[in-house]
């Protein structure tokens, strides 16, 4: 059986994450997150702890959206005809927030035919390989996904906090198939955003646009509530658009002018494909205009 990549310090013991129950709801006690919670990053691994223990490496912020389907399973009896694997843990996940050294992070949109969460606005990133260090993960799959290989002396890094992810990421999409701890790291360039803009060679198979956001426009992204079918009104400081590059059926890229509106979109209530930034990137940048002191 594969080595478990999410373990929990329950009791004084680390155990497997089990698929189908909430990892905020185990560490956090019922409260309202985000939970603050010990970590030991380790080689392909997490441990996490609502105490301290030893060779915990960070205390991170845990969260999960309002409408998690194993918070909602933990609350009230599963639907009928609902089934959850149950050979199968949590699963390990790790995704990049780049930041240019003019302060603009960077954005993928997945293609629409991927079977997990398409056509989302993301960061840069994926599993963990088994034995994989966790940065090297992040690394790899910026590299995977954007074509940027970073040199070690041009960037510096910092874990900004743990996301609990599901997919379909609401019950009334059906039952969870996905399970995932999310950690985002902060991965701070030398190289402006033009500077890494010139040298981006997006994957087809998995990104379809890419695009950079600024403090301003992140910050009326990241308080985009979900859970609502309206998107927010725009504010008349932001600008009606913003330029990304999107890729055509030829693998060129082309400017898009893309509305605002569209990264300010909720999750509707049912799978209907709706472009727009995926909740776990909102709560991400969150964390990322906190690091900048916003």
């Amino acid at each position: 059986m594969a080595e478990a990549r999410v373990l929990l310090r329950l009791s004084g013991r680390p155990r497997p994450a089990g698929f189908a129950q909430s990892v905020c709801g185990l560490l956090g006690g019922g409260a309202a997150g985000p939970w603050p919670t010990h970590c030991g990053l380790r080689r392909g691994q997490l441990l996490l702890s609502a105490e301290p223990f030893p060779g915990a490496t960070a205390r991170l912020p845990l969260q999960r959206p309002a409408f998690c389907p194993f918070a909602a399973l933990d609350r009230q009896p599963a639907p009928p005809g609902t089934a959850l694997p149950a050979d199968r843990d949590v699963d390990l996940a790790v995704a990049v927030v780049l930041q240019s050294s003019d302060q603009a992070v960077l954005l993928t949109r997945r293609t629409r035919t991927l079977r997990v969460s398409p056509n989302l606005w993301v960061p840069p990133g994926g599993h963990v390989e088994p034995g994989e260090a966790l940065l090297d993960a992040g690394l790899r799959e910026l590299w995977e996904e954007s074509g940027l290989q970073l040199p070690p002396d041009q960037f510096s890094w910092v874990p900004l906090g743990l996301w609990e992810s599901a997919y379909p990421p609401r019950l009334s999409w059906g039952p969870p198939r996905y399970h995932h701890i999310v950690l985002y790291l902060l991965v701070v360039s030398r190289e402006t955003q033009q500077q890494l803009q010139a040298r981006i060679q997006p994957n087809p198979s998995e990104v379809s646009a890419v695009l950079w956001l600024g403090p301003d426009a992140a910050a009326a992204v990241a308080v985009s509530e979900d859970g609502t079918e309206a998107p927010r009104q725009l504010s008349q400081d932001l600008p009606p658009s913003v330029l990304a590059l999107e890729l055509d059926e030829g693998g060129e890229a082309r400017p898009l002018a893309l509305p605002m509106s569209t990264l300010l979109q909720a999750t509707p209530a049912t799978a209907d494909g709706t472009e727009r930034v995926s909740t776990g990137t909102k709560f991400a940048l969150r964390l990322w205009l906190q690091h900048l002191g916003r």
